[in-house]
């Protein structure tokens, strides 16, 4: 598999604070890789550091192949684009006046493909309209062009749906899928939205106090977050044993609730636990979501 970026032990210390303690994480080209992590666990310091916003203090990682301690990484840098915890735009300037400004700050030689961008992200249509009048959505997205400017193929974004309402979310969740289904743009995406992150993501990086706790492919996602059935009874104790007795799969979680899977009969169940004088209380269908197969990965607390 070929990779956009890969880390390798890295660290990065603010005095006795370690925001990264030996991080490595593999991002596969053509990707859209959900960077998953509670507050302040070194997402946004990592980004910082592939962007050469800061240098780390150990370890290394390379972009496109590039090492960081090599000189032609600077070559590598600039097939990045990136909206790094605000989009970083001019509020008293138009759209398109915000990406000319982008494109002299890159030495672009025309304005030529500021139309193509302005429509990729769905902005044509602002004119003469300063982007302190536009909705936060409509800024993301004119952050995203900035982004784009340099015609980039690895696109990172820090909270992009962060503050937006629903409908912002829709439309900047199309954009990343239009970006990458379309125009083979590899996207890293850091988000403490999870429920929306699953909706994009085709591979997760889970990262604690630092460092990698598990890569997973979304493929590899899924089916750890099967369907099940949460029942609620009085004895798990007694449940576990008729469960065992019939071969089926479930996990307990206290001395009250469990998780079933599979195929299950209901009233065959209800029957034989009710023989063993145990009563189910409630039972309902769910599907394990993202977050709650983060909880369980990392802990509980609360996240970026």
């Amino acid at each position: 598999m070929e990779y956009v970026l890969k880390t390798n032990g890295l660290k990065k210390r603010y005095g006795h604070y370690k925001a990264l303690n030996g991080l490595t994480m593999n991002v596969p080209k053509g990707s859209i890789y959900g960077f998953v992590g509670k507050n302040g666990a070194g997402k946004t310091t990592l980004i910082r550091l592939v962007c050469g916003l800061q240098e780390p203090t150990e370890g290394e990682f390379s972009i496109y192949g590039i090492n960081n301690r090599q000189k032609e990484i600077t070559k590598s840098r600039r097939r990045i684009g990136a909206v790094v915890e605000t989009p970083s735009i001019y509020l008293g300037m138009t759209a398109e006046d915000n990406l000319k400004e982008q494109y002299r700050i890159l030495g672009m030689p025309s304005f030529d493909g500021i139309a193509h961008v302005l429509n990729l992200v769905g902005l044509e249509n602002t004119g003469k309209k300063k982007a302190k009048n536009f909705s936060l959505g409509m800024r993301q997205r004119l952050g995203i062009a900035i982004a784009l400017a340099g015609d980039p193929d690895f696109l990172i974004l820090d909270e992009p749906v962060n503050g937006l309402d629903p409908q912002g979310i829709v439309e900047t969740r199309e954009l990343i899928l239009k970006l990458n289904q379309e125009y083979g743009i590899t996207v890293l995406i850091s988000s403490h939205i999870l429920d929306e992150l699953a909706k994009l993501a085709t591979y997760f990086g889970f990262i604690d106090s630092g460092h990698m706790v598990k890569e997973i492919s979304a493929a590899e996602l899924e089916a750890a977050c099967r369907k099940c059935i949460h029942v609620t009874v009085s004895s798990t104790e007694i449940l576990s044993q008729v469960l065992d007795e019939a071969g089926l799969e479930y996990t307990i979680l206290s001395d009250k609730e469990a998780n079933l899977f599979g195929e299950i009969s209901v009233t065959e169940l209800t029957l034989k636990l009710a023989e063993r004088h145990c009563q189910i209380h409630s039972m309902r269908e769910r599907d394990e979501s993202l977050e709650h197969y983060y909880i369980d990965l990392v802990g509980g607390g609360k996240h970026e």
